[in-house]
């Protein structure tokens, strides 16, 4: 397809994903949906599947380039604009030992997952390091930022994001089971606000964490979202880290003379670098409480586009032949965050203390 159906074809796409963006975003704001931290991005995928699974596939040749566009470059504009929701004060709220705990949750989650999922479940590279960077830093916002730096196919991206949005989910119900459970075994020290940093360093969805903080506290929630959004700030040294490993392990195991798209190892992400320094102009407050406000939720929404056009890309049938094993590797690594977290807060904090 050229010249002015290409254009049409990428207009469509956009349209449609423009369309399941805002529905999702829509949806996600009633009450029954909010009160359970279902956030726009779990809705939009959602949509995206039953419509990539119905009527889409009907007119896909004549959309397809815009939702690609969609899955991609609008994914990327969508994280850069992600560091809108953080600053460096953040940071320094929960102090060393926050920023100690939620470093050491991502580190061993994220290894846990290319280990267990590769060697003891023989799952493939690329939904073991999805599934691990859901669990390990954001939820679904962090596996759509790692799907191009591991090159992800979209089966695998909703996979991950599935087995965000079923333990993310579980997480809301538990926590507030095991605040309880705390204020009579205290493993946690530190009470409430502690627990908070527990509940923000462990449950994988921001929505999914404001949700369960506010079941223990008003307290607790304060904590839980900045130790979030710390664990959020270190998506980027993340991705970039990752995409260094990637391009040495594959540049290694190229074979000499070896050249082309299909072999080159992944880049750095330049969008990685481009979020960081969104956080560090936010640091500084220039823009007022209204404007920033208003580019979080136009960032939602282009979370939700992406989304929802990552749905449209995605097939049940696929879903099936995947199996369970991507669904297993999730489950071990939300005991990991449930146990492994506990002890974790534990010890960090009485090491502060």
């Amino acid at each position: 397809m050229k010249g002015p159906g290409k254009w049409l074809a990428a207009w469509r796409g956009l349209a449609l994903s423009v369309l399941l963006g805002s529905l999702s975003v829509w949806l996600a704001g009633w009450p029954v949906l909010q009160t359970h931290g279902i956030s726009p991005l779990t809705v939009a995928i959602v949509l995206g599947m039953l419509v990539g699974n119905t009527v889409y596939p009907s007119f896909a040749p004549w959309a397809g380039s815009g939702v690609t566009l969609s899955r991609t470059t609008v994914l990327r504009l969508g994280v850069v604009l992600y560091g809108f929701r953080l600053t460096l004060q953040d940071v320094v709220h929960v102090g060393w030992v926050g920023v100690l705990i939620d470093a050491i949750m991502l580190v061993s989650t994220f290894l846990i997952a290319v280990q267990v999922g590769t060697r003891l479940l023989g799952l493939d590279r690329q939904s073991s390091m999805l599934v691990g960077a859901g669990s390990a830093i954001c939820g679904a916002a962090a596996v759509l930022a790692a799907e191009p730096v591991v090159r992800g196919r979209a089966e695998q991206v909703s996979v991950a994001v599935a087995g965000v949005v079923i333990f993310g989910t579980i997480s809301m119900f538990l926590y507030p089971l095991l605040a309880g459970l705390n204020d009579l075994w205290h493993v946690i020290p530190g009470g409430a606000e502690q627990f908070g940093i527990y509940i923000g360093s462990t449950v994988h969805e921001v929505a999914q964490v404001v949700a369960a903080g506010r079941q223990v506290g008003p307290e607790a929630a304060g904590t839980a979202v900045i130790a979030k959004m710390v664990r959020v700030l270190m998506l980027a040294p993340f991705l970039v880290v990752l995409a260094t490993w990637l391009r040495a392990r594959e540049g290694a195991a190229r074979e000499p003379g070896a050249d082309g798209a299909a072999s080159r190892p992944p880049a750095v992400p330049a969008f990685a670098f481009i979020f960081v320094g969104t956080v560090l102009f936010n640091s500084l407050n220039l823009l007022p409480k209204a404007v920033v406000d208003g580019i979080t939720r136009g960032d939602t929404f282009l979370l939700a586009m992406a989304m929802g056009a990552l749905g449209l890309s995605t097939h049940f049938g696929t879903l099936r032949r995947a199996g369970g094993k991507p669904m297993l590797l999730a489950l071990v690594l939300f005991a990991w965050l449930v146990l492994g977290g506990a002890g974790i807060n534990r010890a960090v904090t009485l090491l502060g203390h």
